[in-house]
């Protein structure tokens, strides 16, 4: 039985998908988008005081 599941297992294609970018690119764009989000965030803290 293992063997037939192994066999089984061997023939199915393996399908792979290429990225558009490299794999450091998602983090690159993702870590930016939240240290942009931070900045926005920050430059927010202070407004409550000036009224």
């Amino acid at each position: 039985m293992t063997t037939s599941i192994l066999a089984a297992v061997a023939e199915t294609p393996h399908v792979a998908y290429d990225l558009p970018i490299p794999p450091i690119g998602f983090g690159l764009i993702t870590f930016s988008i939240l240290m942009f989000l931070g900045v926005i965030t920050l430059s927010w803290s202070g407004i409550s005081h000036r009224h």
